[in-house]
C-alpha cells in the first residue's frame, strides 16, 4: 500500500526519508460518498469502511473521557490508532477539542475518506491532525522513539489482538488513558482457553457470566504489560456490549510498578453450588469451595489470571455523567439510555461486590421457582445486609456479596403463601 502522511509538523520528521514505507494499494477502489452517516449531529462519510452505529455508546464514552483527560492536562493529544473512516477522531478533534490527533488506519483506501471527514472540523493548515497508513505497532513505536507522546490512545482492534498493548503503553504519558478493545466472546466464554493464554496469559473456563471475564481478561492483559514495562494502571470503567459482542476497557497509566498481586489472581465458579470465588496467587494449589468437603473440589472450575479488582471507578463515571449532561446528551434521545448505562456502572463500583454475576434464570432453575420481580427481590437482599446491584452487562442479572444459598432462601421467602 502507498503510505499517506498529511499535513502536520507534530508527526516524527524522519518517516519521508524512508523509502520502504511506499506501498502499492491492490486491496479494493472505493468510491467517495458512498455511506454518509449522522453521529451525535456530525455528518461523516464511511467510505466503504467497516462502521457499527450500535457502537456510538462507546464511542460517547470515550469522547466523554477525553474531554475530562484535557480538563486535567491542560492540552489533549490523541492517538486513533485503527480509525477506519476516522469517525472516533472526527468527534475527538470537534466533541473533546484535542489540540492534536493522529488518525492511523493500515488500509490505504480509507486515506481520502478519513482526510475529508477531519476537514469537516478543521482545513489542513490549522495542523491540528494528521492522517497516516501505518502497522498500528509501527506508528506508536515511531512517537515513542521521538519522545513525542500522547494524552489519549483509542486501539479499537477487532477478535483478541493484545499484540498492540505495549506498544500504546510505551507512547502514553503518565497519567494518560488508554481505550482499548477486544471482541473476542468466544475465549471469554472459556472455548478457546488456549488462544485467551497466549493473547492475554488468562485460561479462561467456562463460566456463567462469561462477559464479565472477558473485561477481566482485557483488563489483566494490559495490567501484565504494564508490570512488564514498571508501570501500573487504573481501571476507569469497563463497558460491554452485547453486538460483536465488544469489550472495551479505559485505564490510567501510572508510574511505578505495584509490588503485590492484589487485584490480579483467579476466579473460580462452583457448578455444584452457584458461587463465585476468587483465589489469590498463595492459594494456588488449594482452589476449593465451601460446599466441598474435598480440598480441591471437582465442580470448581477457575479461570486466571485476570483482574479481580473494581470493574469502574465511581467518581471518574460521575463526573463524566455530569459532563454528559452539561452537554445535553442525557434525555436526548427519549430513552435516558447512556444516563442509565453510566448510573448502572456507578453501582457496579461498590468495592463489596465481588467478581461475577447471578442470573436470574440459573437461581429459578436450581430454586425451581418463579422469578420474584426484581426490584422486590434487591430490596430484600438489602435489607439482610447484602450488596446488589443490577450488571449493565446483562438486564438480567444481578451482582451481589449473597451467596446462591442465600439468594435461593431470600428468593422463596418472597413467593405468594398459597392459602388452603
Amino acid at each position: 500500500m502507498l503510505l499517506t502522511i498529511a499535513f502536520s509538523s507534530h508527526f516524527p520528521a524522519f518517516f519521508p526519508q524512508i523509502p520502504q514505507y511506499r506501498f502499492r494499494c491492490q486491496c479494493c477502489s472505493l468510491v467517495p460518498g458512498n455511506g454518509f452517516q449522522t453521529e451525535r449531529g456530525l455528518e461523516f462519510d464511511t467510505g466503504g469502511a467497516f462502521y457499527r452505529r450500535e457502537s456510538a455508546t462507546g464511542r460517547d464514552l470515550g469522547v466523554l473521557a477525553a474531554s475530562l483527560q484535557k480538563k486535567v492536562s491542560g492540552s489533549l493529544r490523541v492517538l486513533d490508532a485503527l480509525c477506519g473512516c476516522g469517525i472516533r477522531s472526527l468527534r475527538y478533534l470537534k466533541e473533546a477539542e484535542a489540540d492534536f490527533v493522529v488518525a492511523n488506519d493500515g488500509n490505504e483506501c480509507y486515506g481520502s475518506t478519513i482526510v475529508e471527514n477531519l476537514s469537516r472540523v478543521c482545513v489542513k493548515e490549522e495542523k491540528r491532525w494528521v492522517v497516516t497508513h501505518l502497522e498500528a505497532n509501527r506508528v506508536m513505536t515511531d512517537y515513542y522513539l521521538q519522545k513525542s507522546f500522547f494524552d489519549f490512545i483509542d486501539v479499537d482492534s477487532f477478535g483478541s489482538d493484545s499484540s498492540f498493548l505495549r506498544s500504546a503503553i510505551n507512547s502514553l504519558k503518565f497519567g494518560g488513558l488508554l481505550y482499548v478493545t477486544s471482541t473476542d466472546g468466544f475465549s471469554s466464554a472459556g472455548h478457546r482457553p488456549h488462544h485467551s493464554l497466549a493473547a492475554y496469559g488468562a485460561y479462561v473456563r467456562h463460566t456463567p457470566y462469561s462477559n464479565e471475564i472477558g473485561l477481566r481478561m482485557l483488563i489483566g492483559g494490559v495490567v501484565r504489560e504494564a508490570s512488564v514495562l514498571g508501570y501500573h494502571v487504573t481501571p476507569l470503567f469497563s463497558y460491554y456490549a452485547y453486538h460483536g459482542p465488544v469489550f472495551r476497557v479505559l485505564l490510567r497509566l501510572n508510574r511505578g510498578k505495584v509490588h503485590d498481586s492484589r487485584h490480579y489472581g483467579f476466579i473460580g465458579h462452583c457448578h455444584q453450588c452457584g458461587n463465585c470465588n476468587e483465589f489469590s496467587w498463595d492459594q494456588l494449589g488449594q482452589f476449593s469451595c465451601s460446599c466441598s468437603v474435598s480440598k480441591v473440589s471437582n465442580s470448581l472450575k477457575v479461570s486466571g489470571p485476570l483482574w479481580t479488582g473494581p470493574l469502574h471507578d465511581a467518581a471518574y463515571l460521575t463526573d463524566m455523567l455530569d459532563l454528559a449532561k452539561e452537554w445535553g446528551w442525557i434525555g436526548c434521545d427519549g430513552k435516558d439510555s447512556l444516563e442509565k448505562l453510566i448510573k448502572l456502572m456507578v453501582d457496579e463500583s461498590d468495592p463489596r461486590l465481588p467478581s461475577g454475576y447471578i442470573k436470574l434464570d440459573e437461581m429459578a432453575s436450581r430454586a425451581k421457582i418463579n422469578i420474584p420481580p426484581l426490584r422486590t427481590l434487591m430490596s430484600a437482599m438489602h435489607k439482610k445486609g447484602y450488596a446488589v446491584s443490577r450488571s449493565h452487562i446483562t438486564t438480567k442479572a444481578i451482582k451481589t456479596n449473597c451467596p446462591m444459598t442465600e439468594f435461593i432462601s431470600i428468593a422463596k421467602e418472597l413467593l405468594p403463601v398459597s392459602v388452603s
